[in-house]
């Protein structure tokens, strides 16, 4: 058994003992004053650490070991499934819902036992309860807004139910529950082709990211500068700035989360700060670094306001540039132009990269370092296609994969220049364009 299963069984042990006598003292009209027997966190391990991390109360701790008893053994609660003779139903003060043979406890239950029915108290204990609190706000329970408060059950979220209660020793991609998705890359830092200036300037983040603590700290200029950096990507399509916000990340050891606004807005609309706030609240604890593509959807420049719609729009782009603005994160938004966002957020950026098209020799470079070393190009002129055609790096690596595949129906090796410029063709076409 590991460790901090021990523990956890141990806050289980106390939690039966304290249902037991909660309900003793409920029935026996008694005012005695009962709190959870826990026993104290001697060890260092898993359970103990996430109490310790997330600073939780011993109420707290209460409530979190009633979600993982709901998920392991829900039999600790079938006290509660005493029914009221005279009604023929459970007694409503412990709350809960109830199957045939089972009790999921609420909120409602955690008041009763935090409480019993002490009103004056369980006015105070609501605190706890709320979306800003801690097991809410950190989503170490899952969000109780979807019902009345006192009604929703007590459920762990997946990322606390991975951290405590799973084998597996790979980390929880805590972003599967949000709007955001884990960027990565199988190429590295190197393999980025730039012109001189797009170089500097993303050297500038990299100096960021890995010196930031001691300007602030060692140098004592964090009265005087904000913890966090804001950047802004732009620049035709496929030049390269999702990759480079991956690749910035894999560099510095850092997760990368990318966030499309323009899905956000129509999945979540009317819930997008709260949606959002979870992302932030999560990037923050992790440390990660925030990409937001499309980001001028929302952060561009405000409408207006001529409908309910204009107005939530114009509300949720004040909600962003504020919640930005705290954010001590690295926070990189990407857009095609930037004379799409509203001035009032270009000052913010610390940083402001253009991510142009590459030229002949950068063209060149790619040509040659995107094909597999398999492949043979004795027939290839790739100067002449590099002068003659101007591509993105995207649009050049969807050519050599249409290529390679060519080569490889043939059966050869041999990339053909004739494989090559139907690519091209194809990709101006997709484009709206003929050569």
């Amino acid at each position: 058994m590991k460790p901090h299963f021990k523990t956890i069984e141990n806050d289980l042990k106390s939690l039966k003992a304290f249902i037991f006598k909660r309900i003793k003292i409920y029935f026996s009209d008694s005012d005695e004053v009962v709190l959870p027997d826990f026993l104290e966190l001697l060890n260092s391990d898993i359970y103990s650490n996430f109490l310790a991390h997330y600073k939780l109360s011993e109420d707290e701790r209460l409530v979190l070991i009633m979600a993982i008893c709901n998920e392991i053994s829900p039999h600790i609660f079938d006290p509660f499934l005493s029914k009221n003779s005279l009604y023929d139903v459970i007694y409503t003060e412990f709350g809960g819902i109830s199957g045939e043979k089972t009790f999921t406890p609420t909120i409602q239950s955690a008041l009763f036992l935090l409480c019993g029915i002490n009103n004056e108290l369980r006015l105070e204990k609501l605190a706890i309860f709320l979306e800003s609190a801690t097991l809410f706000k950190h989503s170490i329970l899952e969000s109780a807004s979807e019902t009345k408060l006192l009604n929703a059950p007590l459920k762990l979220s997946k990322s606390t139910m991975h951290k405590l209660l799973s084998n597996s020793t790979e980390d929880y991609d805590v972003a599967k529950d949000f709007p955001a998705q884990l960027l990565k890359s199988e190429f590295e830092w190197k393999d980025l082709v730039f012109s001189k200036y797009t170089k500097d300037h993303l050297n500038e983040l990299t100096i960021w990211l890995s010196h930031h603590e001691e300007l602030l700290e060692d140098w004592g200029m964090k009265k005087t500068i904000k913890k966090g950096y804001k950047a802004l990507f732009y620049g035709p399509p496929g030049t390269g700035k999702s990759l480079t916000a991956a690749l910035l990340g894999k560099k510095l050891n850092k997760s990368v989360y990318r966030i499309d606004l323009s899905q956000i807005i129509s999945k979540y609309i009317g819930e997008t700060e709260k949606n959002l706030e979870k992302v932030f609240v999560l990037a923050e604890e992790q440390d990660w670094v925030l990409f937001f593509d499309e980001a001028d959807s929302l952060f561009g420049k405000r409408t207006q306001v001529s409908s309910s719609n204009d107005r939530h729009a114009n509300q949720g782009t004040s909600y962003l540039l504020q919640r930005i603005d705290e954010c001590n994160n690295m926070i990189i938004l990407a857009s095609n132009l930037k004379d799409n966002f509203d001035e009032a957020y270009l000052r913010r950026f610390q940083s402001i990269i253009y991510f142009a098209l590459p030229e002949k020799k950068e063209r060149l470079e790619l040509w040659k370092n995107g094909f597999s070393q398999k492949a043979s190009l004795s027939s290839l002129d790739l100067e002449s296609i590099s002068h003659e055609y101007e591509l993105s790096g995207a649009t050049i690596m969807n050519v050599i994969r249409y290529a390679s595949l060519m080569a490889i129906k043939r059966k050869s090796s041999e990339i053909f220049q004739e494989d090559i410029i139907k690519g091209i063709r194809r990709e101006k076409f997709k484009e709206g364009k003929i050569i």
